[in-house]
């Protein structure tokens, strides 16, 4: 396995709408005193322009979600900046619940597929708006092997182990605490993973804020340390369709993705450890493509997209534009900057409008992209890619912004 140095890499991602140009980065790392992170930047365009609502006072504020069924109740934080966007999260798993971005005519429309109610999210979804972790992605047979010790984790993915396991990040309840910071409105999510959790190894203190600042950014910074080594790849699983949710499959938003090589997969989804080009393939984001446009050419049943993008740059300071996604139709934008190596990009493959979502609205096949960016799938098995090992007097950060605009 692959040693992480005194510096710790982190996740990051940053969405901000409108630039051509790719924007380059350096080199990224948090260092035990835990200093590091990275402004949640921006590209520029001239085509673009921030996306606007009436205006109104920004605010973060608190107010009941429901009843577990052990009893405990659930928080929803409504975050509301002065440009008039809105985005709920609530404490179970971190999810985002609700995002409203306005059309290049101002409309408001809620972006995040979900549930307008608990319940929908306690029953089980798949992975809707949630943090998942703590190993983002899949690790091949829930085995990997650290300073000489083999782990054995939860297999919940066919004979591989996802996203967390049985109870990962997404199905917690974490401590949340509304504020008001520099950047604008946010809630503070906390939460300790003890030792052995799902397999894993030392108890983790996690913390996770989002923010939405004034430039219409969502900001998520996560931070963490552990008591003993582990491995650690949380990400944010959000089900995105800027048409709206609920409104049709996305197979024609417009991609693109700086990224000139991908990892191909064995059947079952675990990366065979090539570095494989896109050109050629219908992995070839490099310059925008609909959606739709290739996807007949994927593997899988069902096909689609679920493949991990090898992000140019690797590993950075401050977070780098990765992905511009476009909405033809609405003119809405969404940028997302990294620190992160990598992005999954999943296509909704297994929505098949069984699940209904807010309003009665069936969510069907493809009615959504996932943007997950990460460390690669079952890096802790495979020497070649960057490593996600966290020790003890280390401490984990990253960051995570989605800017919203029109065109």
């Amino acid at each position: 396995m692959a040693r992480r140095s005194d510096r710790i890499r982190g996740l990051g991602v940053a969405v901000v709408v409108a630039a051509v140009a790719w924007i380059g980065a350096g080199s990224f790392g948090c260092s035990s005193s835990g200093k590091g992170g990275g402004d949640g930047g921006g590209g520029g365009n001239k085509g673009s322009q921030k996306a606007t609502a009436p205006k109104t006072k920004a605010s973060s504020t608190q107010s009941s979600f429901g009843t577990t069924k052990e009893g405990q109740q659930v928080e929803l934080y409504t975050l509301t900046n002065k440009n008039g966007l809105v985005v709920k999260i609530t404490n179970f798993g971190g999810i985002i619940t609700e995002t409203h971005v306005p059309d290049r005519d101002g409309k408001l429309a809620d972006v995040t597929l979900g549930f307008d109610n608990f319940a929908g999210y306690e029953k089980g979804h798949p992975f809707f708006g949630a943090l998942v972790g703590r190993y983002g992605n899949r690790i091949a047979k829930g085995k990997f092997t650290l300073d000489g010790k083999e782990y054995t984790l939860a297999v919940n993915n066919g004979q591989n182990h996802l996203h967390g396991g049985n109870k990962g990040f997404d199905k917690q309840l974490w401590a949340g605490t509304p504020g008001e910071g520099k950047e604008g409105p946010n809630v503070t999510l906390k939460l300790t993973s003890p030792d052995g959790d799902e397999g894993y190894p030392g108890k983790l203190d996690v913390t996770v804020i989002y923010t939405l600042t004034n430039d219409n950014e969502l900001v998520i910074d996560y931070t963490a340390a552990t008591d003993k080594p582990t491995v650690l790849n949380p990400t944010n699983h959000n089900y995105w369709n800027l048409a709206g949710e609920g409104s049709g499959d996305v197979l024609g938003h417009e991609l693109k993705i700086n990224a000139e090589q991908y990892t191909p997969t064995d059947p079952t989804q675990i990366p065979t450890g090539e570095l494989k080009s896109v050109k050629g393939t219908p992995f070839d984001f490099t310059a925008f493509h609909t959606i739709g446009e290739r996807i007949a050419q994927t593997e899988g049943s069902p096909n689609g997209y679920d493949h991990n993008f090898v992000l140019k740059g690797g590993l950075t300071e401050k977070p780098r534009l990765a992905v511009r996604v476009k909405e033809p139709k609405s003119g809405r934008v969404m940028e997302v900057l990294t620190t992160e190596p990598g992005v999954q990009l999943y296509t909704g493959n297994h929505l098949n409008g069984s699940i209904t979502g807010k309003a009665g609205k069936p969510y069907v096949k493809h009615g959504a992209l996932c943007l997950e960016t990460q460390h690669f799938p079952d890096s802790p098995n495979h020497d070649n890619f960057p490593t996600t090992v966290l020790r003890p007097g280390q401490t984990y950060h990253s960051r995570t912004v989605y800017k919203f605009l029109t065109e």
